[in-house]
């Protein structure tokens, strides 16, 4: 194919979405800054001083692009059309900016979180779900959620009191500038950076199984409160810890430690697995994961009611358009074209 340049263009079929490995099967994160990045084949490229190194896309589950990241259109082609998930973050990925498209095509999960979230019972029911997992030997499905926010307080403070005596790193409290990384003690530096990659992965896994990060049940008012809700829930096992570990080892990179640690630990753990089973749990549509990264789009038709989308409806109420393309008011009849119309 020849553009209209006269450069020579190939073609190239988009990736199948029941052909992509599913988003529990994927690697964890790849955080870059001061690169390029490109693409050649299936492979994202990135470019820096040192040389270049291939990723394959459709293997990857978030691409954080940190500071002096330049990336082409060719690349986030590829990664839009495998299903990774790009986000854009500032120095050593503790602030985030935005974020590319996600992997399923299905709203279902989408529509289950909004019903949920949107009564009140059934929302603290979720709520109390998240915090029976962090207790699982403790009935909490009588707790307000004033009493569940004190256990789940005290528990964090005996989480970093704990790795503080076995770590011999000093803890005076959870005390950090947003906009001023450096300014945090080395402990404090490296929770932030290893909290940015969790909350990446997390983001990924929730935009990926088409949620809302926006629709928390326990945070609320903030376009992650969903991402915070369910990044809560490892933070003990996997991003504290990693912390204390690199804050013990008194590097000047603690950001690049301790995102290797959180990295190791996520692959350890099979994390992703466990997200996407969690949010799944959480939500309990009963569907398979293949239902829900079905690319299906219908018509609400009133009520629970849907019908089939890319067929004309033109003539159910209305006589057909003489020249039997719209009705009188552009909107009679949906053309063929899927979700393109």
């Amino acid at each position: 194919m020849i553009d209209q340049n006269g450069n020579s263009k190939e073609l190239r079929a988009k990736a199948d979405l029941a052909a992509l490995p599913a988003m529990r099967d994927r690697l964890s994160f790849l955080y870059i800054e001061r690169c390029v990045v490109n693409r050649q084949d299936g492979a994202i490229t990135v470019t820096d001083a040192r040389g270049t190194v291939h990723v394959p896309a459709a293997m990857l589950s978030v691409l954080m692009l940190g500071p002096g990241t330049n990336i082409t259109h060719r690349a986030v082609e590829l990664i839009g059309d495998t299903g990774a998930t790009v986000i854009w973050v500032g120095e050593q990925g503790v602030r985030y900016y935005a974020h590319g498209r996600s992997l399923t095509h299905s709203a279902r999960l989408l529509i289950r979180q909004a019903e949920l979230v949107t009564n009140t019972r059934s929302r603290l029911d979720i709520a109390r779900k998240m915090y029976q997992m962090r207790f699982p030997d403790e009935d909490v499905t009588t707790l307000t959620m004033q009493q569940l926010r004190g256990k789940e307080g005290a528990r964090i403070r005996s989480v970093y009191r704990r790795l503080s005596k076995n770590t011999g790193v000093l803890w005076n409290g959870r005390e950090y500038d947003p906009d001023d990384y450096e300014s945090g003690s080395p402990v404090n530096k490296a929770l932030s950076a290893a909290h940015a990659c969790l909350y990446g992965i997390v983001h990924g896994v929730v935009v990926a199984l088409g949620c809302s990060p926006g629709l928390g049940f326990i945070h609320s008012g903030h376009d992650r409160s969903f991402v915070y809700d369910i990044a809560d829930l490892y933070k003990a096992e996997i991003t504290i810890p990693a912390a204390f570990e690199a804050a013990k080892e008194s590097r000047d990179d603690i950001g690049s430690a301790v995102r290797r640690s959180v990295r190791d630990k996520i692959m350890g753990t099979r994390l992703i697995e466990r997200i996407v089973k969690d949010i799944q749990s959480l939500l309990s549509t009963g569907h398979s994961e293949d239902a829900i990264e079905a690319d299906i789009l219908s018509l609400w038709d009133g009520k629970d009611n849907y019908v089939q989308s890319g067929v004309s409806y033109g003539n159910e109420t209305d006589a057909p358009d003489p020249d039997g393309d719209v009705s009188e008011d552009g909107y009679g009849v949906i053309l063929d074209e899927g979700a393109d119309t």
